[in-house]
């Protein structure tokens, strides 16, 4: 049943005597077809002998049977129990159709004797053991039902999660979907592989799946972390480097006041150059430091320089150009966050796990957290965020490790960092390897099935 009601889909046929592709078809439910009869009365359709009269034997009207697929294959529908798989409830789920009861039971049916002299009439006693058997098929077939929506809400539950994550950082956006596509391909792979690291490893449909969830929930934790943290682009926040500006600004402004007065008292306001020119490079100096690229060693000690830059507000108090903690950023020697918003950042695998494990998994899904609160760890275990030993590390976390940090170096341009070519973005993976940090049998498998040409599918 289909469409609140209205409709059957034909789904499953078998038949002994004739070779036929019974694809699949729908049809309204009505009173003009046995099958609608069945749903719409709730109750099992007989008829003797559709190519008699066509008289049912349990409902007091005639059927007329079109017999032009039965001319086609070369077959004669007669007798037919049909019968609808019902609900304790009450509702309609499904109906099954018996059509050609036979004398001997053996053989098929194939010419005209056959069908007169071995074909009988479905009986009572047939009628009932085939309701036996649809309130059984009932009860399977609600159950089946209740597990694919139970699924399907399921599904919709985790890509509601991914959705929620990509919403706080939109320039990672498809991140957590490629990451779990890259992690179920290389599965594949090691499934298949034949060496004997992977011989005896192998991964079903479920397992497939508890990856696929893990990938797409493995960033889960991100919402745990500040908004500021997770997309800052630049050393400086936003709000710090606009203060740090208007005080540049003040200073220039106080500059400019010093030279007029020195003017009006006819004093030689060439003194004031070299301050000037110190002020502009002091804030070229922030300005080019804020970026997040590596730092050079001469930059960092001028930065430290920065606080001896002070001016006096207007109730006479000393106020730093550049505090203390914007050097602390500024100087930064890789990248964009300071080592507390490194650390805040890493905290997120942490909430994944501590997420994930509060789900009551399946028996089949049951490593979720385990796979996802992993893709951080290092065989040389310098990972986060437990440090653990390689021999801890399961071959699944393994994979998305791969996947993950080949993701993170080829996706498009982020604010933060540019997209790396897909060259050297394998190098940097085969340097990990050469780190210990990740695996080089996986890295190979990754790398000699090109899984990243699925992305571009």
């Amino acid at each position: 049943m289909e469409e609140a009601g209205t409709r059957l889909r034909f789904s499953a046929a078998h038949n002994d005597s004739v070779a036929i592709d019974f694809s699949t078809f729908t049809m309204p439910v009505s009173e003009t077809s046995i099958v609608g009869t069945a749903v719409l009365s709730a109750r099992t359709v007989r008829v003797a002998d559709l190519y008699a009269d066509g008289a049912a034997e349990t409902h007091d009207r005639r059927f007329t049977h079109d017999r032009t697929l039965d001319r086609s294959l070369g077959y004669q529908t007669r007798s037919m129990l049909t019968t609808p798989v019902i609900t304790p409830e009450g509702r309609v789920l499904a109906v099954m159709q018996l059509i050609n009861a036979r004398e001997d039971g053996a053989g098929p049916l194939r010419t005209d004797a056959d069908f007169d002299g071995r074909v009988r009439p479905f009986t009572s006693e047939d009628e009932r053991l085939c309701t036996a058997l649809a309130s059984q098929a009932a009860v399977a077939l609600e159950n089946a039902q209740l597990i694919a929506d139970i699924e399907a809400l399921f599904e919709g539950f985790v890509r509601a999660s991914v959705h929620a994550i990509e919403q706080r950082d939109p320039t990672t956006s498809g991140h957590s979907q490629r990451v779990a596509d890259l992690t179920v391909g290389l599965a594949k792979v090691v499934d298949r592989a034949d060496s004997p690291r992977f011989a005896d490893i192998r991964f079903d449909a479920e397992a497939l799946r508890e990856i696929e969830y893990a990938g797409l929930l493995h960033d889960f934790g991100k919402v745990g972390v500040r908004e500021e943290v997770l997309v800052k682009a630049k050393k400086l926040y936003p709000h710090r480097l606009a203060l740090v500006r208007e005080r540049f600004a003040h200073m220039r402004t106080a500059l400019q006041r010093d030279v007029l007065q020195a003017r009006l008292h006819g004093e030689d306001p060439a003194v004031f150059d070299q301050r000037a020119a110190a002020l502009a490079h002091a804030c070229a100096l922030v300005e080019r430091s804020n970026e997040p690229t590596v730092l050079p060693e001469q930059a960092s000690a001028e930065l430290r320089g920065l606080l001896e830059l002070t001016f006096r507000d207007a109730d006479d108090n000393v106020v730093h150009v550049v505090d203390p903690q914007d050097v602390d950023a500024l100087q930064v020697a890789r990248g964009s966050l300071t080592a507390d918003e490194r650390r805040e950042i890493e905290d997120h695998v942490q909430h994944t796990y501590d997420f994930l494990v509060r789900i009551p998994w399946t028996q089949g899904l049951a490593r979720i957290p385990e796979i996802a609160g992993k893709h951080h760890e290092y065989l040389d275990g310098s990972g986060y965020p437990e440090k653990i030993p390689a021999p801890s590390i399961p071959v699944q976390a393994r994979m998305m490790t791969v996947a993950d940090i080949y993701d993170a170096l080829t996706a498009s341009d982020r604010p933060y960092k540019q997209a790396v070519p897909l060259e050297r973005a394998l190098d940097i993976l085969r340097a990990e390897v050469g780190r210990g940090k990740v695996d080089g049998e996986v890295l190979d498998l990754f790398i000699d099935a090109k899984l990243w040409q699925t992305l571009e599918a």
